[in-house]
């Protein structure tokens, strides 16, 4: 993995959010089939608490603050690249 994505990968993984390597992508994946994914995304529902968007602000926040941001790939899967 590249540098730029470590910090933030540490962090998610540390507060509990399902995030995995994979080699097809320079950074990250956050996996949205994890039994705990409905903390951190949800492409199905548009969260109130979320402020009507498909992933935690907690998420964003983290993603922000290194530089990064999330799309998702499919209905269960995101992938963090660079802002």
């Amino acid at each position: 993995m590249k540098r730029i994505y470590i910090k933030a990968f540490n962090q998610l993984k540390k507060l509990g959010c399902p995030v995995f390597e994979r080699g097809d992508v320079d950074g990250f994946i956050i996996s949205a089939e994890h039994p705990e994914s409905w903390q951190w995304a949800d492409i199905y529902t548009s969260r109130r608490d979320w402020g009507g968007q498909e992933t935690s602000p907690v998420l964003e926040k983290i993603l922000e603050d290194n530089r990064l941001f999330c799309e998702w790939e499919n209905a269960g899967c995101l992938i963090v690249h660079p802002a």
